[in-house]
């Protein structure tokens, strides 16, 4: 694993880094992000689902695309400053529920149909990021399903790679462990792994 940074990175990083750009990762115009959210959502098997939770949720621009799929959509993030204009986004979504909360310190008291954890693991220590998963297999129905995207390419200052994030909910994948493995996609930069809860 990655052993730059072993803590996961605070809400003051993200912050400052908003502060610093509104759409730090381009979200809202590269077209790496375009073609990777119609991957995400191409990668969903069922048309739609009633109760949803997307973790580091940011500008909303995935949010927004996804609630058309979701009855109730429970989207989570570190940043104020992501969340004001997440709300904006999605003002027109009554679908849409946005707060302001940090996983895994924090976590929402119920069961999820789908749960979407995208450009987000690899900012956990390794020992959040197994608190977190053990959360989040908690708060699957049995049959729901745990979408999983993260860039691969090492970053210095994240505390691990997206490569660690799905190899470590991979190994729930054992015959006798929590998750299924449905599907898998390796693209150049990111990749992509649907699990569902037995």
């Amino acid at each position: 694993m990655n052993q730059h940074q072993p803590n996961t990175l605070p809400p003051e990083y993200f912050d400052h880094v908003y502060q610093a750009n509104r759409d730090p990762w381009n979200f809202e115009t590269s077209p790496y992000e375009r073609e990777k959210y119609a991957a995400t959502l191409a990668a969903l098997p069922r048309p739609h689902y009633a109760q949803a939770f997307e973790v580091g949720c940011s500008l909303g621009v995935l949010t927004a695309q996804l609630a058309s799929r979701c009855g109730h959509l429970l989207a989570v993030d570190v940043s104020a400053a992501a969340l004001a204009q997440a709300r904006a986004r999605c003002a027109a979504l009554p679908q849409v529920e946005l707060r302001l909360m940090r996983v895994p310190e924090e976590f929402p008291d119920q069961l999820f149909d789908l749960i979407l954890v995208s450009e987000v693991g690899y900012y956990w220590s390794a020992a959040d990021l197994a608190r977190a998963a053990g959360q989040l297999v908690a708060a699957l129905r049995p049959g729901g399903q745990l979408l999983l995207v993260h860039w691969t390419p090492p970053v210095h200052d994240y505390p691990l790679t997206g490569d660690d994030v799905h190899e470590f909910f991979l190994a729930k994948t054992t015959a006798d462990g929590p998750l299924r493995h449905l599907a898998g996609q390796r693209h150049e930069n990111y990749r992509l792994d649907l699990l569902d809860k037995r």
